[in-house]
């Protein structure tokens, strides 16, 4: 019964209905006493012949009264006990929200999204039926059950209740057995659901290229396995299920062969009368629920406390990245200024960056050039600090970055990312995503700004068009300036463009990068590329290479220099020159 001490916290917050609920419940149990001993005094007046009309009237009366209350106490029992059960599951699930807003980009790379929503789904279900039937279930099999046997022992016989009892040790011990098969057989088959929830979403995402690749069969065939884990697993689960009530009923019917033989030997001694025979009969059929409840108990908590178990296990892990203490509750503003010595990735032993020296003076542009792999994207992702830095200082206006609070530093980033994501919603909706109250001029000057504006006009629906799950139904370079207007409607302090200029033609990168010149002034920008045109107007070019500064300086400074920059530049000027058919370069 760990699974309700861990949840102590719940009950006494919602103490109040729970109480309500029980004393309901138990109310009850007390109410349910009394039909079978009016029956039994009835069956008895009736074998002395002694039993009137307007008794007999009285008794219906009097039962009706009592099945009247009892339907009233039910529902109010069910408000009392099941309205908190999904109170809990909407405070957890809120919770576990919450915390994963909180977390780092190490934590998804270690948690697998299914695994996840499995916890905020099915997790969360079974403990939310733990707060709620395994309540019932607890509170209804020791109440119910209590008192039942209470009245059968004070009221009837001790003697024949003894007896009627004796296959409970039996049943007790199966469904222990049976509880700690389920707990582990359970949690087996809630980590199979999480691998199937991560499948799903897997390929629902990636449907583009498994269509493309032709592998729609093959990944068929894989889910197919995965599915039929799953049901393996969940039928080791309906195994132990389906030998709870088998095991109950057999001790309940053996309770009854008991009870009538037995029964019937006190009723010819005279001990008991044919009455309280009857009374205790009906007794021991009221036992049958508490029994099956006890046995539904034991897979209700085992359910609960595996889940339970992976819940608290996921909320405990702490963020990597938060707050300092007395954190700056401003928004940074000013020159940028970088000073890594070196940043290694977690888990891994050489490092990514190294000795990346330099000063941006505020309203101006930097652009960030290099080979695949070089660092311009962990670059700029320790300046958003979705990872810290081993050695070293990146400050704003002469403030390390460290020293704000996380909510305003990255307020004051707007940040377009390399794999835009787009929700599935209108397009109008993505624009004003961290703007939700702008009004649709401002919506349009940013779609302008980023020459998305004239596309989405085309569209049948205009800035209504819905774009599917993460912009399935656009191409890159409409996804690319969807999520530029998107940072631009936030007229950020920095903005920070990781190739995301990638997908757009030549003529279209010029358009979007004038105006973000004439639209930023007094504004930071930074702008990570392979293709060099995206930066040749920076303020500041770095050239990485192997996480070091190779190169640094304007676009004419690098030319002069003639090193990888000049001959990438060339070489780029060339490649664009044989598209457009030849002609001179001037170089």
């Amino acid at each position: 019964m760990g699974i309700f001490r861990d949840l102590a916290w719940f009950f006494k917050l919602e103490k109040n209905s729970y109480l309500i609920g029980i004393i309901a419940l138990i109310t009850v149990a007390i109410l349910n006493l009394f039909p079978p001993l009016i029956i039994g005094r009835v069956v008895d007046q009736i074998e002395q012949g002694t039993l009137m009309a307007t008794e007999l009237l009285t008794w219906c009366l009097v039962l009706l009264g009592i099945g009247l209350a009892m339907f009233g106490l039910r529902f109010v029992w069910r408000l009392g006990i099941f309205g908190p059960s999904v109170r809990l599951s909407r405070l957890l699930r809120n919770r576990l929200y919450h915390h994963f807003t909180l977390q780092s980009s190490d934590f998804f790379q270690k948690h697998r999204t299914g695994d996840l929503m499995a916890h905020a789904t099915n997790d969360i279900r079974a403990v939310q039926i733990t707060a709620g039937q395994g309540i019932l279930t607890f509170v209804d099999s020791f109440i119910t059950g209590g008192l039942v046997i209470f009245s059968m022992i004070f009221f009837i016989s001790w003697k024949l209740t003894f007896i009627a009892l004796l296959p409970m040790p039996f049943m007790v011990r199966t469904t222990r057995y049976y509880g700690k098969l389920m707990h582990k057989r359970f949690a087996q088959a809630q980590e199979a659901f999480s691998r199937l929830n991560e499948k799903v979403q897997e390929n629902v995402s990636g449907m583009r290229v498994i269509k493309a690749f032709g592998q729609g069969e093959a990944e068929e065939k894989v889910f197919a396995d995965i599915s039929d884990q799953v049901v393996d697993k969940n039928m080791a689960v309906a195994r132990v299920e389906a030998l709870f009530s088998p095991t109950i009923q057999l001790v309940n019917g053996s309770s009854f062969l008991l009870t009538i033989i037995f029964g019937a030997i006190f009723v010819l001694r005279g001990e008991i009368t044919i009455g309280q025979l009857t009374q205790f009969s009906m007794y021991l059929g009221q036992l049958t629920w508490p029994m099956l409840a006890f046995g539904v108990l034991f897979n209700i908590v085992e359910r609960g406390r595996a889940s339970y178990d992976r819940i608290k296990k996921l909320l405990a892990v702490d963020p990597t990245i938060k707050d300092k203490e007395n954190a700056l509750k401003k928004m940074p503003t000013g020159d940028l200024k970088f000073n890594i010595d070196s940043f290694t990735y977690p888990g891994k032993e050489e490092p990514t960056l190294e000795q990346i020296n330099f000063t941006l003076p505020q309203g101006q542009t930097l652009g960030i050039v290099g080979k695949t792999g070089s660092g311009k994207t962990t670059l700029l992702r320790l300046l958003l600090r979705e990872f810290d830095l081993d050695k070293g200082d990146i400050t704003i206006g002469g403030v390390s970055i460290y020293d704000f609070a996380l909510d305003n530093l990255r307020s004051s980033i707007g940040y377009v990312p390399q794999d835009q994501f787009l929700f599935s919603t209108t397009i109008r909706e993505n624009i004003a995503f961290g703007k939700p109250e702008a009004t649709e001029e401002e919506i349009r000057k940013v779609a302008s700004l980023a020459a998305i504006h004239k596309d989405i006009l085309e569209f049948k629906d205009g800035y209504e068009t819905l774009v599917g799950e993460r912009g399935i139904t656009l191409s890159g370079g409409q996804k690319q300036r969807i999520a530029i207007a998107r940072a631009l409607l936030l007229d950020p302090e920095i903005l920070v463009l990781d190739d995301s200029l990638s997908a757009v033609d030549a003529k279209t990168e010029q358009v979007i990068l004038n105006a973000l010149r004439k639209n930023r002034s007094g504004k930071t920008t930074l702008i990570s590329a392979h293709r060099l045109s995206a930066v040749e107007h920076a303020d500041l070019i770095l050239v990485l290479q192997e996480g070091k500064v190779i190169e640094k300086g304007t676009h004419s400074q690098l030319l002069q220099i003639g090193g990888w920059y000049a001959q990438m530049y060339r070489q780029q000027q060339l490649e664009s020159l044989v598209e457009q058919g030849g002609g001179h370069s001037g170089y």
